[in-house]
């Protein structure tokens, strides 16, 4: 069931800022991304063009997960910060790391390329949650 006293405002800000910190994220650590995924920085972006079509996807993505995520927000109590942030690490351990860790331990990925992407959606889920429990 969906709540209805969700701040939609605050779902686009929050997906926003998400958005920024995976810019920033990926940009610092896209060397150690490229060596765990086993190529280099260069065959990242071939053409040396940033994936403008991933990028836009991305933004809607995060924009999808900011919207669910306020539901559960809403629906635990009271919208402050530390239940966005309490709300968020709970939706990150539960759903996304553990999906992360199967998905790529199947598949025979390294630990490296796990952490990179698991603290990356920590870091995005807790950016949600901060923004969308402050309004």
């Amino acid at each position: 069931m969906l709540v209805a006293s969700v701040n939609y405002l605050a779902v686009f800000l929050a997906a926003v800022a998400a958005w920024a910190f995976s810019a920033v994220w990926y940009y610092c650590f896209s060397r150690r991304w490229a060596d765990a995924l086993g190529i280099t920085r260069e065959q990242l972006m071939p053409d040396g063009r940033q994936p403008v079509g991933t990028m836009i996807l991305s933004f809607f993505a995060q924009l999808a997960m900011a919207a669910i995520l306020a539901h559960f927000i809403a629906i635990t109590g009271p919208a402050s910060v530390l239940t966005g942030l309490l709300t968020a690490a709970a939706c990150w351990f539960g759903f996304v790391l553990t999906t992360i860790v199967v998905n790529d331990r199947y598949t025979r990925s390294s630990l490296a390329l796990i952490a990179v992407a698991s603290w990356h959606w920590l870091g995005v889920l807790l950016i949600m949650g901060a923004v969308i429990g402050a309004f």
